[in-house]
């Protein structure tokens, strides 16, 4: 495992956002959900392309609060241009399982 140093970690902005859409997405690679995500009025309406589809429903998705890296830049996968990163666990057989607040938070709040 590589070391990185505080400033380093200063720069990922990983904030909480609310899942308002979950859409098939048959063009990508592997199984995954095309999102649009609330992250507050400071960031905005942000969409991610996620791997999510082997423990969620789409319709589960709707009004989940999930983490993401939203300071990326935009990653072009498929059709689909990718605006942050949603994060989660990964399993043993690849299944991700998503990292999000135990408790409803306002969307946008910053992980630190």
């Amino acid at each position: 495992m590589e070391t990185i140093s505080w400033p380093d970690f200063e720069k990922v902005e990983m904030r909480v956002g609310t899942i308002l859409e979950a859409n098939d997405f048959p063009k990508a690679r592997n199984p995954s959900y095309q999102l649009v995500i609330d992250f507050g009025p400071e960031i905005g309406i942000r969409k991610s392309s996620a791997q999510i589809t082997h423990l969620y429903q789409k319709e589960d998705l709707i009004g989940k609060q999930v983490i993401a890296v939203v300071n990326f830049p935009p990653k072009q996968i498929a059709n689909f241009m990718s605006e942050c990163l949603v994060l989660g666990a990964v399993g043993d057989k690849k299944e991700i399982t998503l990292i999000h607040p135990d408790m409803k938070v306002s969307n946008g709040q910053r992980i630190a």
